[in-house]
């Protein structure tokens, strides 16, 4: 009798694992769908985009100056920010400006 009611006890224990690590998987899935993957998705468009920047384009560098690019080197950009002023800067703190960005994703 005694026996009996250790084996019970031990597989409800067994159960009771099995659906915590269950429930371990399900939020870890739920966190990846819904803020892993769309963050990634989001750097990948990012760095599309500043991949893609050439002379003449519109900028928005991370300290919110804006300017007009001059050069483009491997790692850093020369923006123009007002008549002869021209300032180095690194190509992972700057954006497209809006109306650049919103022309291209219409044509799109």
């Amino acid at each position: 009798m005694l026996l009996n009611l250790f084996l019970q006890a031990q597989g409800q224990q067994q159960g009771s694992a099995w659906q915590s690590i269950a429930m371990l998987v399900l939020i870890f899935v739920i966190f990846y769908f819904f803020m892993i993957r769309p963050q990634t998705k989001k750097q990948k468009e990012i760095k599309k985009q500043r991949d893609a920047m050439k002379p003449g384009d519109k900028v928005i560098t991370a300290g919110g100056i804006y300017g007009k690019i001059k050069e483009v080197s491997d790692t850093t950009l020369l923006i123009e920010i007002a008549d002869n002023v021209r300032i180095k800067v690194d190509k992972n703190s700057v954006f497209a400006a809006a109306e650049d960005a919103q022309q291209a994703n219409q044509t799109k």
